[in-house]
Order: structure tokens, then C-alpha cells, then sequence
């Protein structure tokens, strides 16, 4: 397999389940001293991130818990953040000048900030109440938060045998579907890679991991053109512009929201010829029990994803990280 390092992989992931042993103590601090709401907050791709933890709490806890784009609350604010919020953040470069700034600003509202910033010695690193540092797998530690917060309500019994379960076999697992996948995933290549434009659609957890994948990699870092869409809005709008030839991915999850993916796949037949489906279902994750697979479902899309990647770079010669005006301008 080209671009494929599976031990970096398998101890990547291991790493992040590890941080459990940071972020237990630490939220059950935080939830000692009396927690008025959950905040995940973001910008760009960690906006992404927050879309998809949230989507995944709203459903299991009776807490107040919110995504807010970091941007948007540098404008408009929010009345609900104050003594008592939890704001979580996440940044891989610790720079990022909007995420800065909302930290600032919920602190002066009272807030506690939970970082999780990949350098260590980041100007944001020194200025968030609690800072973990580990590189990647900014998912995992957004949903070990927000699974340990719900732990703490007594909404989820299940933690501790759920991530037992986790760590004894989830990166490896992730692994094999990446080599499952791979086929797959340079024919995908071959026959998208020069599309005009692509459309992806997901939901559930998916929605915020397709936003993602649309934005951040195929965009940003592949240069192509795309567009994310909602499965639960693909009928309100979008299907009147889908012809017979139109590149179309419906991404489909086993969480709550699975229905709204196969409405979307079982309609796409009677007027596209040039669709694909890609679903979590599919692929198997050893060791992984059926009922604890709609809460990966975000992280087996990404290993999917994960070799789509690779293969597009092998087959276009780009490399994803080059950036025309990214961090290359002032804007």
C-alpha cells in the first residue's frame, strides 16, 4: 500500500485513548466545582470537530451542550458562555488568529478553557486554563471529553467497558479497514480525481466529518471542488441539480441518523448513474461491538477517507500541503 505506515498508525491512535488518563481527572475537576454548559468551539476543520461531538452528545444527555465557530463569536458573542461554561478547544498549530482571540474572550466571561494543542510551546498552549499536548486525533479527544462529562451525569454506564473495549482493539481495527478500503479507494481516485465538481453528503456524525473532508482536504489541500451537504437537505434543494452523470458520495453511518443516508441512497438510483456509496457498515472492525460501532463511525469514515488521500496524491502528483494563500497572505 502506497503512503501507509501502519505502526505509526496503530500507535497514533493508541496514544490518543491514552490521554484518558489526562482528561478524567481533569473533567472530573471541572465537573466537582459545577458545570452550567459544554462548549465546543472551533474554526475551519475544528469547527468540524465540534460538529460532530455535539451531534453525538445532543442525543444522549440532558446537559446544555453547544458548537460555536470561533469567528462568529469574535462578531456576535454568546450570552450562554460565562462562570459555570466549559469551553473546549483544539488546534494543531496553537496559531490560529480567531481561535486566539475567542479564548480571550470567553475567559473574560468567566469561562475555563480545556486546549488540546499539538505544539506544546504554542502561543495557545500558555493561554487556555488546562492544556494536553499529543499530535492528531483531535476526534478521539473530543469524544473522550464528552463521553466522560456523560459519564459524570450517570448517562453513560457504559464508559468503562466501552473504552476497555476501545483500547484493546480500536487502532488496530482502524488499520484493517484502511486496508480494506484501499482498493476501493484508488479505483474512486481514478475516476474522480478530474471531476469538475464533487458533491458529498453525510449525517449524524458523519455531517461534520463530511463538511470536513470537503473543505479541509479536497478544497484545501487537493485543490478540487466540492460540495457538503446535509443527508437530512439533500431533498430540499440539492436533488434538483443532480443529472444522470453528476458525481455524487453519500457517506452513511450506523449512529441514530443512519436512515436520513439510506433515504439518500436509495433515491440516488432513479436519477444519477455517477454516484458512489460509502458506508461504515461495510467494513469490518474486529474486536468492536455492534453496539458501540455508531460512536466510531466518524473515525472508520476517516480511515476510508485516510486512503482516498493517498491515493489522490499518487495519481494527481499534488502534494497536500501546498496552500496558495493560507497562512500565505493577510486576510
Amino acid at each position: 500500500m502506497i503512503n501507509f505506515k501502519e505502526q505509526e498508525k496503530i500507535d497514533s491512535a493508541r496514544g490518543a485513548l491514552a490521554l484518558r488518563a489526562q482528561i478524567e481527572p481533569l473533567v472530573d475537576r471541572i465537573w466537582g466545582k459545577g458545570l452550567k454548559n459544554l462548549c465546543f468551539l472551533g474554526i475551519g476543520g475544528t469547527w468540524a470537530s465540534c460538529l460532530q461531538v455535539v451531534c453525538y452528545m445532543k442525543e444522549r444527555t440532558e446537559m446544555e451542550v453547544f458548537a460555536m465557530n470561533a469567528a462568529e463569536y469574535n462578531t456576535t458573542g454568546d450570552r450562554r458562555i460565562g462562570p459555570g461554561t466549559c469551553v473546549v478547544i483544539s488546534s494543531v498549530t496553537g496559531t490560529t488568529e480567531e481561535i486566539i482571540q475567542a479564548v480571550r474572550l470567553v475567559q473574560k466571561k468567566g469561562a475555563e478553557v480545556i486546549g488540546f494543542i499539538d505544539k506544546a510551546d504554542a502561543e495557545l498552549a500558555g493561554l487556555v486554563d488546562h492544556c494536553i499536548t499529543y499530535k492528531s486525533n483531535e476526534q478521539t479527544k473530543f469524544f473522550i471529553t464528552a463521553d466522560r462529562f456523560m459519564c459524570l451525569a450517570g448517562e453513560m454506564t457504559e464508559y468503562e467497558k466501552m473504552y476497555a473495549q476501545f483500547d484493546q482493539y480500536l487502532p488496530e481495527a482502524l488499520v484493517e479497514v484502511e486496508k480494506a478500503a484501499d482498493g476501493f479507494a484508488r479505483d474512486f481516485v481514478s475516476a474522480h480525481k478530474d471531476d469538475a465538481l464533487h458533491y458529498f453528503i453525510g449525517g449524524g456524525t458523519l455531517y461534520g466529518a463530511v463538511y470536513s473532508y470537503a473543505m479541509c482536504y479536497w478544497e484545501e489541500m487537493h485543490w478540487l471542488r466540492t460540495k457538503s451537504i446535509h443527508s437530512a437537505e439533500f431533498f430540499h434543494g440539492m436533488l434538483e441539480i443532480v443529472e444522470k452523470d453528476t458525481p455524487v458520495t453519500v457517506f452513511i453511518s450506523e449512529d441514530e441518523q443512519r436512515p436520513l443516508g439510506e433515504r439518500v441512497a436509495k433515491f440516488l438510483p432513479r436519477i444519477c448513474e455517477n454516484y458512489t456509496i460509502i458506508d461504515t457498515k461495510d467494513y469490518t472492525m474486529t474486536g468492536i461491538s455492534e453496539e458501540y460501532r455508531g460512536r466510531v463511525s466518524h473515525l472508520v469514515m476517516h480511515a476510508v477517507t485516510d486512503r482516498i488521500d493517498a491515493h489522490l496524491v499518487d495519481q494527481t502528483g499534488h502534494d497536500m500541503s501546498l496552500r496558495r494563500y493560507y497562512r500565505k497572505m493577510d486576510y
